[in-house]
């Protein structure tokens, strides 16, 4: 008889078609374990993770993984209510069906919802299996970071508990970067033998150099012969844009650059306020582009926008970077010096660092780049391309990744 697949259940608020990078990341990694021989099954929602209008079906095969879809998990993010009472009933189901599920080897759980962490350690201690924690941001580091709470409250003492109780019984702890990897290690030390450090990956199946003169997204949007600045993906308040607003409003009378902000999230209200108070004819907003569409909207770009408040680093890492990168696009990146990115960009020579608050700086410097030849802006870009392709593409990465999974799991029950 064959030998019985080793069966790893992964859980995540968010997964394909949800253009969420998170949920892009769990699919990946679902699929590569499928392809390398496991069962693998996924709890995630049934709802849009930015838009809960949107309903995906109950269950479905994706590209051999078994996708079981929960109702009333996801209310959108309207409100801190709103999002606690989705990510609560998404746990308390995922809790349910991972102690129903038949014999299970691994456990695979990131910090999508905050408190997702708890469903892997319960269903771990319970059915006695290994389980894998990736950290895609910590808290409530960040939000004590935004002055949600304080770092004595109850809640964030109650968060760094369960943060700890996670730590201790996780087989292997997955960070985004060494500043992630270090704040961890101030809440369970020493780590050194679960730790492993890897960044996320571009999603380079949505991915693909398109053509300026071949872009359909240009003309759709009356962007054609622009300079286009586009920040694109989640817009959070971790991810500060007011320096990039206030540029746009210095550079509104050059009629050739134009500020793209794409996607959604909380902050994006920021951006929309703008537009309608200013009125600036170089600043446009649109929704998150269909996955399919993606390709198109991120090619549009010139330069690529990425923000990350100071106080951010080791808890965020902004996924949208590598996306820049593997497009060979600049970088423009509005954040601490001593960041990942900030290392990243000194090293490969991709782009610009900026610290908030520097508006006359980045107005400068955009005009500069703007100025820049074809060629010269392009050879800029190329350095990150060649960056993602020796050591951050996705086979690399996510084969890395599965390595670790797949070196923890057990004879399971």
């Amino acid at each position: 008889m064959p030998e019985e697949k080793k069966h790893l259940l992964l859980v995540t608020q968010v997964y394909l078609p949800d253009p969420a990078s998170v949920g892009q990341h769990m699919a990946d990694t679902a699929e590569e374990m499928a392809r390398r021989g496991w069962e693998v099954t996924v709890l995630t929602s049934g709802n849009g993770y930015d838009d809960p209008s949107q309903k995906f079906p109950a269950r479905e095969q994706m590209n051999g993984v078994d996708v079981i879809r929960l109702p009333f998990s996801s209310f959108g993010k309207k409100t801190i209510a709103h999002r606690l009472a989705g990510q609560s009933l998404f746990c308390l189901q995922a809790i349910l069906r991972g102690l129903l599920l038949k014999r299970l080897d691994s456990i695979l759980v990131t910090t999508s919802p905050p408190i997702g962490g708890m469903v892997g350690w319960l269903i771990s201690v319970l059915r006695g299996v290994p389980f894998n924690f990736w950290v895609m941001d910590l808290n409530p580091d960040q939000a004590i970071a935004q002055g949600i709470v304080s770092e004595t409250s109850l809640p964030a003492k109650i968060f760094n508990w369960l943060n700890r109780r996670l730590l201790n019984r996780s087989t292997a702890v997955i960070a985004m970067d060494r500043f992630m990897a270090k704040n961890l290690e101030k809440k369970v030390s020493p780590l050194d033998d679960k730790m492993h450090i890897i960044a996320p990956w571009p999603m380079e199946d949505a991915l693909e150099i398109i053509p300026k003169e071949k872009n359909p997204f240009l003309e759709k949007h009356g962007l054609t012969g622009k300079f286009i600045l586009m920040y694109s993906g989640n817009h959070s308040p971790v991810h500060p844009l007011s320096t990039f607003l206030k540029a746009a409003q210095e550079l509104k009378d050059d009629e050739r650059i134009i500020f793209a902000f794409v996607g959604g999230g909380k902050a994006k209200e920021e951006v929309n306020h703008f537009i309608e108070k200013e009125g600036p004819p170089n600043v446009i907003s649109l929704p998150y582009q269909p996955l399919d569409q993606i390709k198109y909207s991120l090619s549009a770009a010139d330069i690529h926008l990425v923000s990350m408040g100071e106080p951010m680093i080791g808890c965020v890492h902004p996924c949208k970077f590598y996306g820049a990168m593997s497009l060979a696009k600049p970088v423009l990146y509005l954040g601490p010096k001593g960041s990942h990115i900030g290392e990243v960009i000194e090293e490969a020579k991709m782009g610009w660092q900026i610290d908030h608050g520097e508006t006359e700086l980045l107005v400068q410097t955009i005009r500069d780049a703007a100025a820049m030849a074809t060629p010269e802006l392009q050879a800029i870009g190329d350095q990150g391309r060649a960056k993602i392709l020796s050591s951050l593409s996705r086979e690399h990465l996510c084969g890395e990744f599965c390595e670790v999974i797949s070196t923890t799991s057990s004879s399971g029950r």
